[in-house]
């Protein structure tokens, strides 16, 4: 009992780090972390937030949702294949919305915003961010404008008043963000939840010790790239520590309800195979979408780096794949 009780401590140290480390280093002035180092952790992170769709969220909830404890009906259908497909389109539709929404706003301000980079070089909500012309500009007139009636500069509209072209060109950041958060979030507490109730607590806490730092890593990077107006700074902090304190918040939880939760029973599989389902969807949206075709293919900066630039990226994004896959061997 008293190493489940430090444990909460650990995995909270740990997993804040992890997530905080990226965030706070990339803003600080006296820690000089290589360029390098970022890149590193930041396709490192894209491979550990993929395998932990398939191999930390779909496999376990396949496994909970086909349990022999459940009724003859929870074996007719693949639900979690199906949960995890109603995800995806999910927020597939919520992001199409928000950015419908975002571009009419932006349209209203004579502004347009490339919310997915094919101009900028990679997605907003996990990389540099997609870049603000006004309707001349977008369609690449290269004429000069008269005297009087040349469009203000993005330098220009910024420092307008009101700010509200930086407050809607932030808006898909702060979505892809909170996404990519609330799969790891749900994820993070069910973990914890299972680590206090585990008969085998040594070896899955050391491994869930790892797990929680790689893919904290994996979050801060994509949090330290964000690119948002000074008034929304905060938001890669705050999502950083939200990310740290679910699982030992769901560690606390298991320990306080441990003698009355049954891991083994048709409820606990049916809430678990659920909840990973849906966020195996949302993981799988992300790192396919948000990160490997915006970070690879629909990036003008990768499109034309050299071949050694593109083999390091494609080699820690496998990397980070590899050990939260092999991690996946024991949690």
């Amino acid at each position: 009992m008293h190493l489940r009780i430090a444990a909460i401590f650990v995995i909270l140290v740990g997993a804040t780090g992890g997530a905080l480390f990226p965030v706070l280093a990339k803003r600080s002035r006296w820690l000089k972390v290589p360029t390098s180092m970022f890149n590193f952790a930041k396709y490192f992170g894209s491979g550990v937030i993929i395998a932990t769709a398939f191999i930390h969220l779909l496999a376990p909830g396949l496994e909970a949702l086909e349990s022999e404890c459940l009724s003859d009906a929870w074996h007719e259908y693949p639900y979690a294949l199906a949960l995890c497909m109603v995800s995806i389109f999910g927020i597939f539709v919520t992001e199409l919305l928000a950015f419908r929404w975002g571009s009419s706003k932006l349209a209203k301000l004579g502004l347009h915003h490339d919310a997915h980079g094919h101009h900028a070089g990679s997605h907003a909500a996990h990389g540099p961010e997609g870049q603000l012309t006004s309707p001349e500009e977008d369609v690449g007139t290269l004429s000069e404008k008269p005297e009087g009636k040349r469009s203000l500069s993005i330098e220009e509209r910024t420092r307008s008043p009101s700010h509200e072209d930086d407050t809607h060109s932030s808006i898909p950041q702060i979505i892809g963000v909170a996404i990519l958060e609330f799969g790891v979030v749900l994820h993070s507490i069910l973990i914890g939840l299972t680590l206090a109730v585990d008969e085998s607590f040594t070896v899955l806490f050391i491994v869930l010790t790892f797990h929680q730092t790689f893919e904290g890593l994996g979050i801060g990077s994509r949090l330290a790239y964000m690119k948002l107006p000074a008034r929304y700074n905060y938001i890669p902090v705050v999502a950083a520590l939200v990310y740290g304190l679910t699982t030992p918040l769901g560690l606390a939880i298991g320990l306080g309800v441990r003698t009355s939760y049954n891991p083994a029973s048709a409820t606990a599989s049916i809430v678990s195979g659920v909840l990973d389902s849906v966020s195996s969807g949302i993981l799988i949206y992300t790192g396919l979408v948000e990160l490997l075709a915006h970070e690879f293919l629909f990036s003008k900066d990768m499109m034309s780096a050299s071949n050694g630039h593109v083999l390091y990226a494609l080699g820690s994004m496998f990397l980070g794949c590899g050990v939260m896959a092999l991690l996946g061997k024991w949690a």
